[in-house]
């Protein structure tokens, strides 16, 4: 590989797909902006967010003070604990349902309901458009998930115009935590820009309506950002908390376990319990179509991130990425069965999309062999490697029955 370069702390490379920066020592940019969790006056920035927070802030609880995204996992259930418990205020909460759903994730998305007391207004796309356009999406780009980032980002501002509600709150910035793309002191906002660059593939809605293919625009209008005019005569506005707090997911996760009783579980790809429990494909399939593409997976995220808050050494974090990246994918068959795709037709499909950087192709085995980021991570060995085990909490099986399939939509649990 030309010009390739690893960070000197965490296992980030200058191949990362969000773009990243060394340091004349060798540290990436991540790990940099990183380093401003310990050295920010955080409550200097907690009492910032109090006073952004209070030209929104309603005198009664008739009219909803902001939107807040959710799903069955990831950070909602710290931001509600924000939003509310801490801020006081009182949000519309609106959850997209990825139709991937797990058991799990409907019980904490039905739990999160009651124990904040809160109403939620959910988007449900017709199934039979969300597997035509998921169909599409993984023929022209090699993406399942393009739908979801899509409703994900896009139904929170629709929701924030039809209802005139101009503060809308998120959780962590991605570019942020993960490539320091920006700084704490900057309180980026969610943008239309970074939507389409960065979770959206350079892909909006209109662009999926093609000659070449079967969508039309009744296919994929509950996809569109709303008009700039709407969002500017609203003054819609979209937060990160993580630009006001001292993010860590691992803590928060485990806070929100002992206070809500969040629901965790073990994945075969990641060592961490936390992330996507709401979802059978994200750290399955769609895990395994990144780590075609870029050369590394989640786990790599996940280690790196693990790293950077010295609670994993820089060897234990390589042996970890190592004994999971390769892992099996597992409910494979489900997806087939959900779009209706046949094993030979699948492999055909994801091949286009194997980056030639990281997979050779033997002809002699037949078969793909993987070259990627962690068969050259070399150890650092100035650094200290005292820390070679992490605990993550696991309450729930992610197995599936035999009789299982997607939660298309859950009732929930009392």
């Amino acid at each position: 590989m030309k010009d390739f370069q690893f960070c000197r702390q965490c296992l980030y490379s200058s191949d990362h797909p969000l773009g990243i920066t060394f340091d004349e020592t060798g540290l990436c940019s991540g790990c940099i902006v990183h380093e401003e969790k310990d050295k920010l006056d955080w409550e200097h920035r907690w009492n910032l967010l109090v006073d952004l927070v209070k030209d929104y802030k309603g005198k009664n609880k008739k009219n909803y003070d902001c939107i807040v995204p959710v799903s069955g996992s990831q950070d909602s259930y710290y931001i509600m604990h924000i939003v509310t418990e801490k801020l006081g205020l009182n949000p519309l909460v609106v959850a997209y349902n990825k139709y991937f759903n797990t058991r799990i994730g409907i019980h904490n998305l039905s739990n999160l309901r009651i124990k904040f007391n809160c109403d939620i207004l959910f988007q449900n796309v017709n199934p039979f458009l969300v597997k035509k356009i998921t169909r599409q999406s993984l023929i022209d780009f090699g993406s399942i998930y393009w739908p979801i980032l899509a409703g994900h980002t896009a139904f929170p501002v629709q929701t924030a115009v039809r209802f005139k509600i101009p503060l809308i709150i998120w959780g962590a910035h991605q570019g942020m935590e993960q490539v320091g793309m920006f700084s704490h002191e900057h309180e980026v906002e969610m943008t239309r820009r970074y939507r389409k660059d960065h979770d959206l593939m350079g892909i909006e809605a209109d662009d999926l309506v093609q000659v070449s293919n079967f969508l039309n625009e009744e296919d994929i209008w509950q996809y569109r950002y709303p008009d700039s005019f709407d969002i500017e005569s609203i003054g819609i506005r979209g937060i990160y908390l993580g630009n006001y707090l001292r993010w860590d997911p691992k803590a928060q996760h485990e806070k929100m376990i002992k206070l809500y009783n969040y629901r965790s579980t073990k994945f075969n790809r990641t060592f961490d319990t936390y992330d996507y429990v709401d979802c059978y494909n994200y750290m399955n399939l769609h895990d395994l179509i990144k780590l075609y593409k870029h050369g590394f997976s989640k786990v790599t995220d996940h280690a790196s991130r693990e790293i950077r808050f010295k609670r994993l050494s820089r060897l234990a974090a390589i042996n970890l990425v190592k004994n999971y990246e390769l892992n099996p994918v597992e409910h494979l068959n489900l997806f087939q069965t959900w779009l209706g795709i046949k094993d030979k037709s699948l492999d055909f499909i994801l091949n286009q999309f194997r980056n030639k950087k990281y997979w050779d192709f033997n002809d002699d085995q037949d078969k793909w062999l993987f070259s990627g980021l962690s068969t050259k991570m070399l150890h650092n060995e100035s650094q200290n490697d005292s820390n070679t085990h992490i605990s993550f909490t696991s309450t729930d099986d992610f197995s599936l029955k035999k009789q299982d399939k997607y939660i298309t939509f859950g009732k929930g649990w009392y």
